[in-house]
């Protein structure tokens, strides 16, 4: 099923990314599509991903990939474009909202480096609106054992 916006001046729009671009521009945010070409480039490669990879993946071995991707890819940055919140940051936090919310604790942990930035974008102003916030614990918890 994919996206279509009727305008009302010309033909439709079909695609999540051309719908979501074309959103960006008209709201005047174009700082959210990348700065620089190669932040351009880096913010159309996540978009591309997300619709072929997170959209296009059913299987919890596509799943476990996609969250093992992303996880080495944001060990060292705060979003997905470096150090910038673009669009990609948006689409994918919808993307993977339905898998982040039914995580296990543990899973949670194993991409430490996926659910920090998830928490991070969830409470971006703006971004969560009507999806559910998905809980992360921050403190680890030791029973004692006598």
């Amino acid at each position: 099923q994919v996206p279509v916006l009727q305008t009302n001046n010309g033909p439709g729009l079909t695609g999540l990314v051309t719908i979501a671009a074309h959103l960006v521009r008209r709201a005047r945010k174009e700082q959210l599509l990348g700065s620089s070409a190669e932040e351009k480039a880096v913010v159309q490669q996540w978009l591309e991903y997300r619709v072929t990879r997170v959209n296009g993946g059913s299987s919890k071995e596509d799943t476990r990939t996609v969250l093992k991707d992303l996880n080495m890819h944001l060990e060292d940055k705060v979003y997905l474009a470096g150090n910038i919140f673009t669009l990609a940051d948006i689409l994918m936090y919808y993307g993977l909202h339905h898998i982040m919310v039914d995580l296990t604790v543990q899973e949670k942990e194993k991409y430490l480096n996926v659910s920090r930035w998830f928490n991070h974008i969830q409470h971006y102003p703006g971004v969560r609106q009507h999806l559910s916030d998905v809980i992360f614990i921050k403190n680890r918890l030791y029973t004692n054992a006598h």
